[in-house]
């Protein structure tokens, strides 16, 4: 979701011209990338030491109480044992400090709670930030920050989110992990002409996955002006090399997505806008008033949960950009003073305020939020995806407010973490080495001061984020992110 002038700059459209020219000598350049792109992986890159990004370090967490993900509660005061990025052993908790080699690292979890890393199930890590002139590296310690430890990019310029994506291996300390999607794969023209892909005819559905698949993208996302005939496809295509295959819809019908074999929708949306009826639909003001006790959505919800499609409802993106972006407790919300200043001012270049009233529009995130949890409530597996950096939705620190939306919506504190991690965890297909504190899988995990399950508002209460072995403190993180 954007909104705002996608042209290029004469920089970009230099580099273009570059491109073609090469072409015309019969060299191939698979992807069209902005100079404004390249910059951005360049700015990445030139903070990176050449160094070994292995960690063999060992670390205890000591006697903190572990969310047990998947009951959703907490055990009894457990030590968390990590030797580089594993978590190695969870016992019970012990107090056998004596005797531990010098390097060894304790952190005191007594009194605290420790959850898996959050992973945000819908960024964008190119699109926004280029056309703000800022580079990935200045805003990935935010993810970090915020206890995040994991990303899923929903659709960019392929070599400069690889690029970003190789880069944060190197730094694990300060980069969250990133899961890379495919660009948008969308009708002619792209309605985002710097991340979408054009694909109109049926012949080109092999080779563009085939090459998906060398670039090692395990994410396809289908856009909103991709028709049926190619989105089925895309999914057919997509599974064939194992892959996951997610949509927001336009012309492609949910109920035809879901029948087709789609694996996960984005934005509450892909959902909602498919369950209305077509006399509804001429209803003034109908968004905010529809009813969800008729058999058009019944089905939808029914046939979400039979094939266990996936939904990001990205609630917070609605909230603070599409919907409510006017409102003081919005584009003043403290979370968004954590970003670099140039990506504030440009967020309001990049957003379209409403005109419609405000209690028609609050009306309408109210039927989101209804809508997302009788999806819940139906058994259709939810995750947590925000569409960060939008405008009013800050890297990491905007998961939290999702997560609220998400208790608003109905779940649970101990559903809407469950979301955020092993859901997402799910979604990236990480399900065996994400998204759970059990040994034998990556040691990115959060020790909070307040326990979560009480107010979901404490997983803001973060004392140590961990990511694949490396303890970092959130205050650190923040100071490495530019104010300017």
């Amino acid at each position: 979701i954007s909104r705002g002038d996608s042209s290029a700059s004469w920089l970009s459209l230099g580099f273009r011209r570059w491109v073609r020219s090469l072409r015309c000598l019969g060299m191939t350049i698979p992807f069209r990338i902005s100079c404004a792109a390249l910059t951005l992986a360049v700015g990445v890159f030139s903070i990176f030491p050449l160094a070994s990004r292995a960690n063999e370090a060992t670390v205890i967490i000591r006697g903190a109480r572990v969310l047990d993900v998947a009951e959703g509660r907490m055990r009894e005061p457990c030590d968390v044992v990590i030797a580089g990025d594993r978590i190695v052993s969870v016992e019970a908790a012990s107090d056998k400090d004596a005797g531990l080699p010098a390097d060894v690292e304790v952190l005191d979890g007594r009194g605290r709670y420790l959850i898996p890393g959050l992973m945000d199930a819908h960024v964008h890590l190119i699109h926004v930030l280029d056309f703000a002139h800022v580079t990935a590296s200045e805003i990935l310690p935010l993810f970090l920050a915020a206890g995040v430890t994991s990303v899923r990019d929903t659709g960019d310029e392929v070599v400069a989110l690889m690029a970003v994506v190789r880069g944060a291996e190197l730094l694990p300390a300060r980069f969250p992990r990133i899961f890379p999607c495919s660009p948008l794969i969308d009708g002619d023209p792209p309605i985002h002409a710097d991340i979408g892909r054009a694909i109109t005819d049926p012949g080109q559905v092999p080779a563009f996955v085939q090459d998906m698949a060398r670039w090692n993208i395990r994410t396809l996302k289908i856009y909103a002006g991709t028709p049926r005939e190619i989105g089925k496809l895309v999914i057919e295509a997509g599974h064939q090399h194992q892959m996951m295959v997610t949509a927001h819809l336009g012309p492609y019908q949910a109920q035809d997505a879901v029948a087709d074999g789609i694996d996960c929708l984005e934005h509450i949306w892909s959902v909602f806008n498919y369950v209305i009826p077509e006399d509804v639909k001429k209803v003034p003001g109908h968004r905010a008033t529809v009813d969800f006790n008729q058999p058009l959505a019944q089905e939808l919800i029914a046939e979400l949960a039979k094939r266990q499609v996936m939904v990001d409802p990205t609630l917070t993106v609605f909230r603070n950009m599409i919907l409510l972006p006017d409102l003081a407790e919005v584009h003043h919300h403290p979370d968004n003073a954590t970003v670099p200043e140039r990506l504030r001012e440009f967020w309001p270049r990049w957003t379209q305020l409403p005109n419609s009233p405000l209690a028609e529009r609050r009306g309408e995130l109210g039927k989101y939020r209804e809508l997302t949890g009788l999806l819940h409530q139906a058994g259709v597996p939810l995750l947590a995806g925000t569409d960060a950096p939008e405008p009013n939705v800050p890297p990491g620190f905007s998961l939290h407010q999702e997560l609220e939306l998400l208790v608003e919506s109905g779940l649970s504190p101990a559903a809407a973490l469950r979301a955020a991690t092993m859901q997402n965890a799910a979604a990236v297909q990480q399900q065996a080495h994400l998204g759970q504190i059990t040994p034998g899988r990556l040691a990115d995990l959060v020790l909070l001061e307040k326990n979560p399950l009480e107010d979901i508002r404490n997983t803001r209460s973060i004392v140590y984020v961990v990511r694949g072995g490396h303890v970092t403190r959130p205050e650190d993180l923040l100071r490495l992110v530019p104010t300017k």
